[in-house]
């Protein structure tokens, strides 16, 4: 009954300080209208919704402590350990009140949040033992401080990020911070206990406001506040926890916020953009484009908040966690796939291409060993023996060169340069005379000077399976050392010709026979 209390009056109490602050911002003009192509509202709204759901946190608790001692209540908190948690919240909501209405550049608020984390650290709220990894042995101070400081600012960020539609981050909160209440009742956590109760109702109050079509907005001095408060309760009664309960259930049941926002990091970090900057490739963004309206988003992703919340809930008992990794792992990777993130394509290729790495060095090893071989051919033939054993055993289905002759000096002009019997061409595949799509890689022959003689072109069917190989040795190493063994053999026939040539200004025509092997490979030879 006393934590159904707290939670009714929080939530009348937000819900009221809701509608006044509101109104008071609309009568002094302290709305955001529409700045961007990202906004979806095209009117005017307040963004100090934080200033509610503080304003009725911190009187409901103050309230309720006073009347707890007053009245001898068994299980009210400590007054300085909520003072410990409300100092560096101020700060926080400080922050982002500051944001609203003068934007501050992104290194300049993690730099003041990452202060309000150090002095929540200094007031007790600390990771202090990280069991999968140290077991039981206590972390040292620096790194004690260093991994508190990541986890506020990734929790306080996330919902911050996630705060892109009416009710998304607010309704998001209300799911985790009903899962830190049980977790707290479970493990006796009096602070948390009342914090999340509280927390939760004046969400539920604000939410009457601030759900489609919102009428007012959490502002950074709302989702910052929600993010930092989950955050530091997460860590009480960390130390003592074990390791599926002190870190699985908070990070599990935060899994929305910390899933985009990680998705954001990688995106942006992928896509060469700047990691703070701003995007429209939120999960909220993408379920917008495949035609869903915003309570439908907003409805779909309160589902998938309440999933987490209720799967990191069999965490309490921790020989439960490799089946919750399991689920949630295969709910993320579905749900990704439906979404259409290019850059889960990309990893995955990448993961891919790792499993198969023993076939890529394979195949550039052939290339790079047929470009070493080619640097000692010393006839056409032999070039064109080296190009298919480098070629058969590889992911490509065929090749075919051609090289015409260099430009013969004009005080030697014993033949024309466009001469069809000084032309060197050969050409293999893998399945000769079936037709098959695929596509083609042509690739100039380059003399030493730089100019082009001829051109290399290789050929690949279409196949499930992804091109094994670097192309870098195939278009550069790998051509340039077949372009210099193709004119070192086309070279050797050209004194030949100009002796024939000169025979014939001479003596009339000659009859040249021309004798072919069978094991030969068929390069035309005249």
């Amino acid at each position: 009954m006393n934590y159904l209390l707290v939670f009714v009056t929080s939530l009348i109490s937000s819900a009221v300080f809701s509608r006044l602050v509101r109104d008071g911002a609309r009568r002094r003009g302290w709305v955001t209208g529409p700045t961007s192509a990202r906004d979806i509202h095209d009117i005017p709204i307040p963004r100090l919704g934080g200033v509610a759901i503080l304003g009725a946190f911190v009187l409901v608790l103050t309230g309720w402590e006073i009347l707890s001692y007053a009245l001898h209540v068994e299980n009210y908190f400590p007054l300085l350990t909520f003072l410990g948690l409300l100092g560096p919240t101020l700060l926080i909501f400080s922050i982002g009140l500051f944001d609203d209405f003068r934007p501050l550049g992104a290194y300049h608020k993690l730099g003041l949040q990452a202060v309000a984390a150090a002095w929540l650290f200094m007031d007790g709220y600390r990771v202090a033992r990280f069991h999968l990894i140290f077991g039981e042995r206590p972390l040292g101070t620096a790194l004690s401080l260093i991994l508190t400081i990541f986890w506020v600012l990734l929790i306080t960020n996330a919902f911050n990020l996630l705060d892109g539609l009416d009710g998304l981050a607010a309704g998001s909160a209300l799911f985790c911070s009903l899962v830190v209440f049980v977790v707290a009742l479970v493990g006796g956590n009096v602070l948390s206990q009342w914090v999340s109760i509280a927390l939760a109702g004046a969400i539920v109050g604000f939410l009457r406001y601030n759900f489609n079509p919102a009428t007012i907005f959490l502002g950074d001095c709302g989702s910052l506040v929600i993010g930092f408060l989950l955050a530091a309760v997460a860590l009480v009664g960390s130390e003592k926890a074990p390791t599926a309960v002190a870190v699985g259930i908070p990070v599990v049941s935060f899994g929305l916020p910390i899933l985009d926002t990680s998705l954001a990091i990688v995106r942006r970090f992928l896509n060469g953009k700047p990691l703070f900057g701003a995007d429209d490739e939120h999960i909220h963004h993408k379920l917008l484009r495949l035609g869903f309206s915003q309570r439908k988003v907003v409805a779909v992703l309160y589902g998938v908040s309440a999933c987490f919340a209720l799967i990191s809930l069999p965490l309490l008992y921790p020989k439960s966690i490799w089946l919750v990794l399991v689920v949630v792992g295969l709910g993320i990777f579905f749900g990704l796939q439906r979404l259409g993130y290019r850059e889960v394509d990309e990893l995955r290729r990448v993961a891919r291409r790792t499993f198969e790495q023993k076939a890529v060095i394979s195949n550039n090893l052939l290339l790079r060993r047929g470009a070493e071989e080619l640097a000692l051919a010393g006839t056409a033939q032999d070039t064109c023996r080296i190009l298919r054993a480098a070629f058969q055993n590889s992911d490509y289905d065929g090749f075919e060169f051609s090289i015409r002759p260099e430009e013969p000096e004009e005080e030697d002009g014993l033949y024309p340069a466009d001469d069809p019997q000084l032309t060197l061409e050969y050409g293999w595949r893998r399945h000769p005379g079936k037709q098959a799509g695929g596509w083609t890689l042509h690739m100039d022959l380059m003399s030493a000077d730089g100019h082009p003689r001829g051109v290399f072109t290789v050929f690949r069917s279409y196949t499930i399976k992804w091109l094994r190989g670097d192309l870098d040795y195939l278009t550069r190493e790998f051509t340039s050392a077949l372009a210099a063994a193709l004119l070192r053999a086309q070279r050797k026939r050209i004194p030949l010709v100009r002796f024939l040539r000169s025979a014939e200004e001479h003596h009339g025509p000659l009859t040249v026979a021309t004798v072919y092997h069978p094991q030969s490979p068929s390069i035309s030879n005249r």
